[in-house]
């Protein structure tokens, strides 16, 4: 997860991320004793789940204010890229929440993390899957165009779909255990400005605050008949997940 993410996320937004670890820990099945890696552990939610079911953790994140709260929580995470960490001991599982779809070379994570198992050892993952958060992303594009910027340039996220990450995860010689799909709508308890705040920071990159504000209202605007409930006064965040659990051949 990039630098951008900062104490905002740790402290408003890890417990959502945290409640998509649940099943992600079901289809680990950890088992007492074993050694796993945790990559990308953000606050080190997952890590500690895991460390209080008798597992040996090791945690890694790429980003220095995702260590700082880990180890802050009692986690002795490791400052280093999920795409390139290095250890001379091999483990039984690799788990990672919430940060595939962060990461810009996922070839190289999936690669190391065959690398970094013992043969039969599992790689299980939850991250955003295609079409997450997609009526947000087509706000953010219109209001960048309506300022002539380009969205790719600034886009920070790669959310796969199921068939190219089979596809991805058998080339590296891994095997498929299960891959699924999820429509897993969040409400935004602390509405929508503030996770475009946290989350969408890259594409304000150079703006003044006030073409800031601007352009939080225009995307607020577009996803306004979507994702707002005038009833309950609450938006939701259109979020796709894909999880999966894979074997080293």
């Amino acid at each position: 997860m990039p630098a951008i993410v900062q104490a905002t996320y740790c402290n408003t937004y890890s417990d959502f991320i945290a409640k998509f670890q649940n099943d992600l820990i079901t289809i680990l099945n950890p088992v007492r004793g074993e050694k796993i890696l945790d990559l990308g552990c953000g606050t080190g939610n997952l890590s500690r789940e895991l460390l209080s079911r008798g597992v040996y953790v090791t945690s890694v994140d790429s980003t220095p204010s995702m260590v700082k709260a880990a180890k802050a929580a009692g986690v002795d995470a490791i400052l280093a890229d999920e795409a390139t960490f290095e250890s001379d001991k091999k483990f039984d599982a690799i788990v990672s929440n919430f940060a595939l779809h962060w990461l810009d070379d996922q070839f190289s994570f999936i690669k190391n993390a065959y690398r970094l198992l013992r043969s039969g050892g599992r790689l299980a993952v939850e991250c955003g899957g295609s079409g997450c958060v997609r009526i947000i992303r087509e706000g953010i594009k219109l209001a960048l165009q309506s300022r002539g910027i380009d969205y790719k340039s600034r886009n920070p996220w790669k959310f796969p779909g199921v068939d190219d990450t089979v596809a991805v995860l058998e080339s590296h010689g891994f095997r498929v255990q299960s891959i699924g799909r999820y429509n897993c709508p969040i409400e935004l308890s602390h509405g929508i400005r503030l996770w475009l705040e946290v989350f969408a920071e890259s594409y304000v990159e150079g703006m003044s605050r006030e073409e800031r504000n601007s352009f939080y209202e225009d995307v607020e605007e577009y996803c306004l008949p979507m994702l707002y409930d005038k009833k309950t006064q609450a938006w939701t965040a259109d979020y796709v997940r894909l999880r999966f659990l894979a074997t080293k051949e």
